[in-house]
C-alpha cells in the first residue's frame, strides 16, 4: 500500500495554485503589461533555482461531501532560490487575487518569508504588487467590529534591515503597506507607467477633498498622485526604470555588490581592468574657469573599473552621485560631487541623501570613495527654509560615524562646513588632492571685498587695487602652499587617480578582512 493518492492530491491542490487567480484575471494581468507573480519570480531568480514554500497555501471551496472542489490561492508567494549562485528569500505579491490584497492571504506566509531572511542571514527581494493590509470597509462589516491597527511581523521587516541586504520592487500600484514594503528597503525600483505608491489611492484622498479620481483617465490619476516622476525624485524610492525586465537586472547587479549578511564580506570579481590604468583625458577634465562646469560621472567612468558603475538615486539629491562601483575588482561606495547640478552644493536632499548611502556602505562594509568638488553648503533663504544646516550636519556625522575606510580625491572645491565633512578629520587622511584643488573656510571672490573693504575704498583707483589684492591672494590659496604645510597629503598627477584608488582599496579590504 502506498501513499500516491493523497500524491495526487497534492498534485492537484499545486496545479489548481499555479491558476492563480484563474485564466481570466491572469490574461486581465498580462493584458496591462503586467507579468504575473510566478513569471516574475521565474525572472528574477536563476533559472531552475526557485523552491516554492507555502505553495498549496490558501482557502479551499468544498462540496456538500467535504471533498475539495477548488483553492484560491493566497495572494503571496515566497521561496527560497539562488540570484548570481547566492542564495535568497525570493517574494512576490500575486494581484490576480483581490489586487495582492493583504488581508485576502495567510499573515503568517509574508510573516515566515521576513523570519527566514533574517534568521538564516538571506538577502530578502520583494516584488510588492498590491493594496495595503487593512482590508475594505465591506471587511469591516464582516468583522463586525473595527481595530487599531497592527502589522503583524513588521519586527522582523526592521530585524532584516538591520541584518540582511532588503530589496524592493513596486510592480504596479502599492498602496498603504504595500507602499510601506518598498520603502523598508535598502534599495528600491518602480517601473515608469506600471508602478504607481502611495499611502492611499487616488479614491480614498478625492473623498478627503484632493480632486484625483477621475472617471475619465483613472491611471493618470494614480500617476498625478504618487507616479514615478513623484517618488524617485523625493528619495522615497531610489530608481526608475523603463521595464520589469530591467528592473529584475538592476536588483540582481544590486545584489552583487552585497554580501548575503552584515558579518560576511562582499565579493571580489576577477578584475579585467589593469589597475594602472592611466586616463589622459583626466588631465584637463577640471576647466580653469572656476564657474565652468565638467562631468563627474565621465570622471567615474575614467577612474572606476570598466563597466562596473552603478549609481543609486541619480533622480534626488542632485548636487551628489551616489553608486557602487569595483576598483581592481574589489566593491567600494561611491560619493561625488556634481558641479552640473548647483554648483555641487549640497541641499537638504543632497544631504539625506548622502547620509543614507553612507550608512548602507558601513553596514555593509563597503571602503567609501569620495571625489570632491564642493562649494559648500547651499545657501538662501529657500534653503533655510528646508533646514539645510540639519541635514548637512547629519550627513557629516554620517562620514564620522563611519567605520570601514574612506578615501578621498579633492578634485576642485572643497569649503566651509561642507568641506570639512568630505571625510574624517580624526582619523588618518587618505586623501589626495589635483592641482585643480581650491579650499578654504569660504571662497576667496566671496569674502575679498568685504575683508579688504578699507583699502580698497582708500585707493586711487578701487579697481586695480582690487585686482592687485586679487593677485596676491591666488598666489596664497595655490594647493602647493597647502602642501608646504602638510594641510593636504598629497598633490597627484589626476591621471595617477586610478592607480592610486586601485591601491587603497586593495589596503581598505586587506584592513576589512583582518578586522573579520
Amino acid at each position: 500500500m502506498t501513499w500516491e493518492k493523497e500524491l495526487e492530491e497534492l498534485r492537484r491542490r499545486e496545479a489548481l495554485a499555479e491558476e492563480m487567480g484563474g485564466a481570466d484575471k491572469v490574461a486581465r494581468q498580462h493584458s496591462r503589461g503586467k507579468m504575473d507573480a510566478r513569471a516574475r519570480l521565474d525572472a528574477i531568480c536563476d533559472p531552475g533555482s526557485f523552491r516554492e514554500i507555502g505553495k498549496i497555501a490558501g482557502k479551499g471551496h468544498y462540496d456538500e461531501n467535504g471533498d475539495l472542489a477548488g483553492l484560491t490561492p493566497a495572494p503571496f508567494l515566497f521561496g527560497k532560490a539562488t540570484v548570481n549562485g547566492r542564495p535568497v528569500v525570493a517574494t512576490a505579491d500575486d494581484f490576480t487575487i483581490r489586487g495582492g490584497a493583504a488581508d485576502a492571504g495567510i499573515r503568517r506566509k509574508m510573516v515566515q518569508a521576513e523570519q527566514m531572511a533574517h534568521e538564516l542571514k538571506l538577502p530578502i527581494i520583494k516584488m510588492v504588487d498590491g493594496t495595503g493590509g487593512g482590508g475594505s470597509v465591506k471587511t469591516l462589516e464582516q468583522i463586525g467590529a473595527t481595530y487599531i491597527p497592527a502589522v503583524p511581523g513588521w519586527g522582523d521587516t526592521v530585524k532584516n534591515l538591520d541584518t540582511v541586504p532588503v530589496v524592493a520592487l513596486a510592480l504596479g500600484p502599492t498602496a498603504g503597506l504595500g507602499a510601506a514594503r518598498i520603502a523598508a528597503s535598502h534599495y528600491s525600483i518602480m517601473v515608469r507607467g506600471l508602478s504607481q505608491l502611495f499611502a492611499a489611492g487616488p479614491a480614498v484622498v478625492d473623498g478627503l477633498g484632493e480632486a484625483y479620481k477621475s472617471a475619465e483617465d483613472h491611471q493618470q490619476a494614480k500617476e498625478e498622485l504618487g507616479g514615478v516622476d513623484i517618488h524617485t525624485r523625493n528619495g522615497v524610492v531610489d530608481d526608475e526604470v523603463a521595464s520589469e525586465e530591467e528592473a529584475f537586472a538592476r536588483a540582481r547587479y544590486f545584489l552583487s555588490f552585497m554580501p548575503e549578511h552584515v558579518g560576511q564580506h562582499a565579493r571580489r570579481v576577477e578584475p579585467t581592468d589593469p589597475a594602472d590604468r592611466r586616463e589622459e583625458a583626466l588631465l584637463s577634465l577640471v576647466p580653469r574657469e572656476d564657474k565652468q562646469v565638467y562631468s563627474m560621472r565621465r570622471a567615474m567612468d575614467l577612474i572606476l573599473d570598466k563597466g562596473t558603475v552603478f549609481e543609486i538615486g541619480k533622480n534626488w539629491g542632485r548636487a551628489a552621485i551616489t553608486a557602487l562601483a569595483r576598483l581592481d575588482g574589489w566593491p567600494v561606495a561611491v560619493v561625488a560631487s556634481d558641479p552640473s547640478y548647483l554648483g555641487g552644493s549640497w541641499e537638504a536632499k543632497t544631504s539625506e541623501k548622502v547620509e543614507r548611502f553612507v550608512r548602507l556602505a558601513d553596514q555593509f562594509r563597503l571602503p567609501i570613495v569620495h571625489l570632491v568638488d564642493n562649494p559648500g553648503f547651499m545657501i538662501g533663504r529657500e534653503a533655510e527654509m528646508a533646514g539645510t544646516i540639519r541635514y548637512g550636519v547629519q550627513a557629516m556625522n554620517a562620514i564620522y560615524r563611519a567605520t570601514v575606510p574612506l578615501a578621498s580625491v579633492v578634485m576642485r572645491r572643497a569649503y566651509g562646513i561642507a568641506g570639512s565633512a568630505m571625510s574624517n578629520a580624526d582619523l588618518y587622511q587618505y586623501r589626495y588632492c589635483w592641482p585643480s584643488g581650491d579650499w578654504g573656510s569660504l571662497p576667496i571672490a566671496g569674502g575679498l571685498e568685504v575683508a579688504y573693504k578699507s583699502e580698497i575704498a582708500a585707493s586711487d583707483d578701487p579697481e586695480a587695487e582690487l585686482a592687485r589684492i586679487k593677485e596676491r591672494l591666488n598666489k596664497v590659496t595655490s594647493p602647493f602652499r597647502s602642501a608646504e604645510l602638510f594641510n593636504v597629503e598629497d598633490i597627484i598627477d589626476p591621471r595617477d587617480t586610478r592607480p592610486l584608488l586601485c591601491e587603497y582599496a586593495n589596503l581598505a579590504w586587506r584592513k576589512l578582512k583582518a578586522d573579520g
